[in-house]
This record gives C-alpha cells, sequence and structure tokens, in this order.
C-alpha cells in the first residue's frame, strides 16, 4: 500500500520560510468596494507571472541530489509551467513541461525563455497527465503536478502566511474571508492550511464550476463532457484531486461560479484601480465581489492568482464595455 504524503500547516510554514528566503512578498492593495476596504494579494507581481513559483520551489527543493541530477516533468498551461522552469533553472536541473498546443503565447514563449523543454499537445483528445507519466517514466524524472501533490499545496499556501502577516501591518487586522481563483485547488487548499480561522471561497469560471459543483454535492465531481469555451486558460481543469477537495470540503469551503463578461469587467476594474494587469483566471475572485456575488466584509482578502495575459486577449478585455 502506497502512503501518500499529506500537505500540513507546518508544510505551509516551512515553504513559507524557504519563499521569503529568495523572493520579496508580493504587495497587498486595499481598495474600498461599497464601502467596505478590501486587500488584493497582487500574486500577478511575481517573476513568473503568477503564484506558482510558490509550489515548484518548495517541491523542487525537497528533491534530493539524485533525484535533481535526473529532471522533473510537468504539465501546465502555463503559470505552473513557468514556476517550474524557474525554480529547475535556479537550482541547475532539467525541466520539460507538458503544454497544450492552445496555451498562451506568452506562456509558452516564458517557460522556453527560462530554459524548459516544452512538448505540445491537444487538450480535447490527449492526457497531459498520461503524456506526462510516460515522459517521466523513460527519463526517470520526478513527475511534478500542477495541484495534486502535498508540496505543491503547502508552496502555495506560503501566499496566505505573507498575506495574513501584511494584513496585520497594515491595520486590517487577520483575514477573516479570502477569495480564491480555482483549477484544481492548490492555491485554495493551502490557504486554508495556512489561514485555518477564515473562511474560503473559491471561485471558478462557469461551465468549468467544478469544484464549487463538488463542494456542494459533498464528493467529487467533473466537469461536462462539453464545457464552454473560457479566456481562463490557468482554470481549465476537467476534475479537481481528492487531495484540494478534502481539504476544502473539510473546512466547509464554499464556490461561486462568474461568467466571461463578469471577468473581462474584473479586469479593467483591476487595471483602472490597482493599476495592475490581471489574466482572466486571475481575475475571477474580484468579478464575484465586483457583481455582489460575495459580498465584501471586513478583513476580506482576495487573491489575484496571475497576470500573464495573451496581449490580444488583453486588449480585448480593456476595450469591451
Amino acid at each position: 500500500m502506497t502512503i501518500v504524503r499529506q500537505p500540513t500547516r507546518a508544510g505551509v510554514r516551512d515553504a513559507a520560510a524557504k519563499i521569503a528566503a529568495i523572493l520579496p512578498p508580493t504587495p497587498i492593495f486595499v481598495q474600498e468596494i461599497r464601502g467596505v476596504p478590501v486587500a488584493f494579494k497582487a500574486e500577478s507581481l511575481q517573476p513568473v507571472g503568477a503564484f506558482k513559483i510558490r509550489g515548484a520551489w518548495h517541491r523542487l527543493t525537497a528533491l534530493d541530489v539524485e533525484a535533481r541530477a535526473r529532471g522533473v516533468v510537468a504539465f501546465s498551461s502555463g503559470n505552473h509551467a513557468q514556476g517550474v522552469a524557474w525554480a529547475a533553472k535556479r537550482l541547475g536541473m532539467a525541466a520539460t513541461i507538458v503544454m497544450p498546443a492552445d496555451a498562451p503565447r506568452a506562456k509558452v514563449e516564458g517557460t522556453l525563455a527560462l530554459g524548459a523543454e516544452v512538448v505540445s499537445y491537444d487538450r480535447a483528445t490527449e492526457s497531459r497527465e498520461q503524456i506526462a507519466a510516460r515522459l517521466a517514466e523513460a527519463r526517470g524524472a520526478t513527475l511534478v503536478p500542477s495541484f495534486d501533490d502535498a508540496w505543491i499545496i503547502e508552496g502555495q499556501g506560503s501566499a496566505g502566511i505573507e498575506a495574513g502577516a501584511q494584513m496585520e501591518a497594515a491595520g486590517l487586522g487577520a483575514p477573516t474571508m479570502v477569495v480564491v481563483p480555482c483549477g484544481g485547488g492548490g492555491l485554495a487548499a493551502g490557504i486554508v492550511l495556512a489561514l485555518p480561522n477564515a473562511a474560503i471561497t473559491v471561485v471558478e469560471p462557469e461551465g468549468w464550476d467544478d469544484m464549487r459543483r463538488s463542494l456542494e454535492a459533498s464528493w467529487i465531481l467533473p466537469v461536462g463532457d462539453t464545457p464552454p469555451p473560457t479566456a481562463c486558460d490557468a482554470l481549465m481543469t476537467k476534475q479537481v484531486s481528492s487531495l484540494t477537495f478534502d481539504i476544502l470540503s473539510r473546512r466547509d469551503a464554499t464556490g461561486i461560479a462568474v461568467g466571461e463578461q463578469e471577468i473581462a469587467a474584473a479586469q479593467r476594474w483591476a487595471a483602472e484601480k490597482l493599476r495592475l494587469v490581471v489574466e482572466p483566471g486571475g481575475a475571477v475572485g474580484l468579478a464575484a465581489v465586483l457583481t455582489g456575488k460575495i459580498t465584501p466584509v471586513a478583513g476580506m482578502l482576495v487573491v489575484l492568482s496571475g497576470g500573464n495575459v495573451d496581449i490580444d486577449g488583453y486588449a480585448r478585455a480593456l476595450a469591451a464595455r
């Protein structure tokens, strides 16, 4: 019987210490929404433009010398790809990333620029998990999932440790409610461990809201066979893992879905009010608050998880009204 390592709050604290040793904290910005001050954690300002650098660094630094020499294989539409590539480059490791053929060009180019090998696949007909597993086995490399991994979850949770300290220092008090974009749930699960006294709401694009439906049903439900198109390439996870689902369900996390126009409006608001470039998947939590689907409360923290935009798509989002 294989024993799967479980993520812990102690592991999140260890990850936070690792991250603090190499990267400055991403800032928080405070803006009133309907008269309530809301804190925004700008993970879009990470060196790779997204929070994924946290889990990648925690995971790769946990590998021993022999494993590092064999390299890593990951799969991602772009943000995890760049996080793994960045960590691997800093550690002198080889990295191969399985990416969908329709991934945003900026994310593919960013991954290649960091020295990783990119293997493309068809999102509609092929399984990225199977391709990555075969590559890892053939090369003797370590497979680094994007969310279904204890170290990855702990690493992502370091954002919560950081934000909690920043809110206290800013006189906002400890976070009481955290609104988190959700694909596979690694960031949300990590923040649950980091901030045990805060309520958690995950936000997903409409039609891809399998975590919301799973939490409401109390068991894992996959995305349907024909999910709608979405600009949120970072959140197109067809089924969450038991690891992330169990953590969130035990904490009574809730879920919300937002539409494409609402997401684009949130991107425009972030540009106008916060002077931040936020990608569609990174703006879903903000969209839920702006539309009133989530009511602002004192001590609210909204995570802006990424800023790796396709420039043409971003221009259309800013121009739309």
